[in-house]
């Protein structure tokens, strides 16, 4: 089964709203210059409401995922810490080494602006020894995005569902690049990705989601 990942989460409102739809991760973006930027003390809060009513012991209750872009290991680790998150999607310019330092709790957000660069990052990235952690099992090796020169996710562009096909055959790889439910099903049978990213496909403006589209997405991806 594809996972769902709803991304750009920044009130318990749309947070309640992908759970219940049955979201596999939830994510929230901690890079500032993001239209969709929560601080650490709403996702705190985001976090332990959602925790408090979720069921013993549930193995369906979805991640908590912290996006962030270039920031520093010992800050990342102090606001995973904070808002007690599952798992920490880094998607700026950080080295495969950076990555390691989490043992098995990140992936990588990889941008190519070709196959040829997608063949030198992706071989880069997977040859680190966190996707070797048992830990790692529940995450994806990879999400693949689409290029923008100045942009860290959010283009409006479509990531090459073809060089993602490769990609995906020999990893567990994380599609994003403006899916939408309309588009949804048709990337997942040309890629046959581990899951799906989506965040601007389903909102009514930037930060703030459309429940329907949500839920519709989410049916799409698992129905």
């Amino acid at each position: 089964m594809t996972r769902v990942k709803i991304c750009g989460m920044t009130n318990l409102e749309d947070a309640q709203v992908a759970v219940e739809a049955g979201a596999d991760l939830v994510g929230f973006i901690f890079y500032e210059p993001s239209p969709r930027y929560v601080s650490p003390e709403t996702v705190r809060e985001i976090v332990a409401r959602l925790s408090l009513a979720a069921p013993e012991a549930s193995e369906a209750f979805p991640l908590f995922v912290g996006v962030f872009v270039n920031e520093s290991v010992e800050r990342v680790r102090q606001i995973v810490d904070y808002c007690r998150l599952d798992a920490v999607q880094l998607h700026g310019d950080e080295s495969p080494e950076v990555v390691a330092q989490f043992n098995g709790l990140a992936y990588k957000a990889l941008r190519p602006k070709s196959p040829d660069e997608a063949d030198s990052l992706i071989e880069e990235f997977t040859l680190s020894p966190h996707l070797q952690s048992p830990i790692a099992n529940h995450l994806p090796a990879l999400l693949l995005d689409a290029y923008h020169p100045s942009l860290y996710g959010g283009t409006g562009h479509v990531t090459d569902w073809g060089m993602a096909a490769k990609v995906a055959r020999r990893y567990s790889i994380m599609l994003a690049g403006s899916l939408t439910p309309a588009n949804v099903v048709e990337a997942i049978r040309a890629v046959e990705p581990w899951g799906v990213d989506v965040s601007s496909g389903v909102e009514l403006s930037k930060g703030k989601k459309d429940h329907e589209k949500v839920r519709a997405f989410v049916e799409a991806v698992k129905g």
